[in-house]
């Protein structure tokens, strides 16, 4: 778990040529610290929704399977497209579903997303903070299938029907891209992270992760049902829209 403990340090500004344009720095603190009479009020709009909705979803999830044996993972989740519940549309609805055997999967997500998503809402503004989530996940989930692909292609046909089978849920990619986005924009930011009794700039925090989530996905240990490679999608698309947003906005200004 992790804290933010400045964003902006000594009036470094965002570093990023697309920000709003009428967004002061000093609104991020107040907004950050300030609970503007309730808890959902210092919500940006998107950000709010994207909570409520994946919790929600979540609670279908959970309620359906128990209740009336529908497994919405199994319908909406992310299949390998050589398996015969493969549908396009499982691209967008896998990054709304979560385990639904347990809650930290959605909890620990949505909690990335109101850390750091309200933040980049603040700045991009709604439509660009929704795209970039939607885009983000949806790579990250491309690069789940590519990834199976490549994998599937060097296994004993006796083991490809697990692989072929396995379903890809969570919204960690978008995720992900989140926190990439953060640590290019606000490179400076200082993160309390749990259990370190010190700060660690989020440019550092980001390299890190995503090193690890590397080193993970390319062990490929037994029993690990973490999709690292999912995650460093997110963030690869994630480099790749902040990269195209700052050579138009530097060309046209800011466009939307």
């Amino acid at each position: 778990m992790f804290f933010i403990k400045k964003i902006l340090l000594c009036g470094e500004k965002p570093h990023f040529a697309g920000i709003n344009r009428n967004f002061a720095p000093q609104q991020l603190g107040i907004s950050m610290y300030n609970s503007r009479n309730s808890f959902v009020g210092m919500l940006p709009v998107v950000t709010k929704n994207l909570i409520i909705i994946n919790g929600i979803i979540w609670l279908a999830q959970f309620v359906l399977f128990n209740r009336a044996d529908i497994d919405l993972t199994r319908q909406f989740g992310l299949h390998f497209p050589a398996s015969d519940n493969f549908r396009i549309f499982q691209l967008v609805t896998y990054m709304f579903l979560h385990d639904p055997y347990s809650i930290s999967h959605v909890f620990f997500n949505m909690f990335a997303v109101f850390m750091f998503g309200r933040t980049l809402e603040q700045v991009w503004g709604p439509k660009r903070f929704l795209t970039y989530y939607l885009v983000t996940g949806i790579g990250a989930g491309l690069i789940q299938l590519l990834i199976l692909f490549i994998r599937v292609q060097a296994v004993l046909p006796q083991e490809m029907f697990s692989m072929v089978d396995s379903v890809t849920v969570g919204a960690s990619g978008a995720v992900f891209g989140i926190l990439l986005a953060f640590g290019m924009l606000f490179p400076n930011a200082e993160l309390f992270i749990i259990p370190f009794p010190f700060p660690i700039k989020a440019k550092w925090f980001v390299i890190g992760y995503g090193l690890l989530e590397l080193i993970f996905g390319v062990a490929n240990r037994s029993g690990d049902n973490v999709a690292h490679f999912a995650h460093l999608g997110g963030m690869l698309f994630g480099i790749f829209m902040i990269l195209y947003w700052r050579k138009k906005d530097r060309k046209y200004g800011r466009y939307y």
